[in-house]
């Protein structure tokens, strides 16, 4: 199993000085990957988590750790796709592909939060639709010399997008969402599908179950769909992924046995790290505690 690590991108300890010394300790730990998520507005009166209240921008933070790191993967979990087009996302990770050495994963979304859908003029209607031609719209650009495309939410004319990913094939593109047609769909026309923080990984196999059931429809490999998983750490209330580093590295083991194929340790939602008035240079000798003691070095 492959196992990545969050980077500093909420709350206090989300510096550019932590992101870079995060970004460097977990690539010479062997991790595989490192990973953002975005949160981009929150409303004065909206009962939101308060590690959603200051949180950098996923693409702009990996853009920085690709030039702190040589090797490392860098993903985002999630980009809403509602706030944003395909043709700029596309030109933004295709630019950030070129620049890295082909290192980045793209995770979408379709947003939950009703203030960032005001904030930015986006509809809630028709997800899956939408979800389904903005997949459309990018795999185009990455892949054709010539892409055009004429949806009901989205148009291009015909033209060029240009660089293409550094990888042939474009960025490989994760799904979230955690309602059965969500995890059917992702096995059917992404890469792979990535849990949200609240997801219960207890219950897991029914979810692969789902998204490789999709892939199967789709006449595609369900073993070649990647399962990605945000390991929450140190829940309260929760005993999984909690305890001894022992206890720890025995539930990742497990989730393998589920069919996870990728986790990713993040603090991010911890608020004893994460939180906003919590002493950065704290939060940071905890996290960086929890990363040499959980490092994959020497695992298979």
């Amino acid at each position: 199993m492959r196992i990545g690590f969050g980077l500093p991108v909420s709350g206090t300890w989300a510096t550019p000085e932590r992101l870079g010394r995060f970004a460097k300790a977990a690539e010479h730990q062997a991790y595989d990957s490192l990973w953002t998520f975005q949160r981009l507005f929150v409303g004065v009166d909206q009962a939101v988590d308060p590690v959603y209240r200051s949180v950098l921008d996923p693409l702009v933070a990996l853009g920085f750790a690709a030039a702190c790191t040589e090797t490392v993967r860098l993903g985002v979990a999630v980009v809403n796709l509602p706030f944003v087009s395909p043709a700029y996302l596309a030109k933004q990770v295709g630019s950030l592909d070129v620049l890295s050495g082909g290192r980045v994963d793209l995770g979408l979304g379709t947003g939950w939060s009703e203030a960032e859908f005001a904030a930015t003029g986006a509809s809630g209607e028709r997800r899956a639709a939408r979800t389904r031609e903005f997949v459309a719209v990018l795999r185009t650009l990455w892949r054709d010399e010539v892409s055009e495309f004429d949806g009901e939410f989205y148009t291009l004319p015909r033209g060029r997008m240009d660089p293409k990913p550094a990888r042939e094939g474009g960025v490989p593109i994760l799904l979230g969402g955690s309602v059965p047609a969500a995890l059917s769909r992702a096995g059917e026309i992404a890469d792979g599908w990535v849990s949200r923080s609240a997801h219960d990984l207890t219950q897991i196999a029914k979810d692969v179950a789902l998204v490789r059931a999709g892939a199967e429809k789709a006449g595609r490999d369900p073993d070649e769909v990647r399962i990605v998983c945000r390991a929450v750490l140190f829940r309260p209330g929760r005993e999984f992924l909690a305890g001894s580093w022992e206890k720890i590295r025995e539930d990742v083991a497990w989730l393998g046995t589920q069919g996870v194929t990728e986790i990713f340790y993040d603090l991010n939602f911890d608020p004893t790290i994460a939180g906003p008035d919590v002493d950065a240079a704290a939060a940071e000798d905890r996290a960086l505690d929890i990363l040499h003691n959980l490092t994959p070095r020497g695992l298979s």
